[in-house]
């Protein structure tokens, strides 16, 4: 069975691939992809999705990071867990997948919308 295809981006990159890219610099590549995407609702979902998931997860860290100790122990769960996050939802992307992270993901499809 073949995949549905996915319309072309503008930025003349294969969606998929820009799809990940929008999330390899974590939100900042988010950010870029969301302002130079003009055609790929694809790419412009991933983009929102990427600012959304690591932009909260940044500062959550940037929270942690100023409480002693308990920050400290918090910040030791919360990486290894946003890194597993950052290589899945790459993954996915490059896969052509519309996978939603749980509540965000909702969030990121209506935002996206608006660009």
């Amino acid at each position: 069975m073949q995949e549905p295809q996915l319309p072309a981006s503008s930025t003349g990159l294969d969606p998929k691939v820009a799809g990940l890219l929008c999330y390899l610099g974590i939100f900042v590549t988010g950010i870029i992809f969301l302002v130079l995407e003009k055609n790929s609702r694809f790419v412009k979902f991933h983009a929102m999705q990427s600012i959304i998931v690591f932009g909260a997860l940044f500062v959550v860290n940037m929270v942690l990071g100023m409480i002693p100790f308990i920050g400290w122990l918090g910040n030791l769960v919360l990486t290894p867990l946003s890194f597993i996050a950052w290589i899945i939802t790459m993954l996915l992307a490059l896969r052509g997948s519309w996978f939603k992270v749980p509540y965000f993901g909702d969030i990121a499809e209506q935002q996206a919308d608006r660009f």
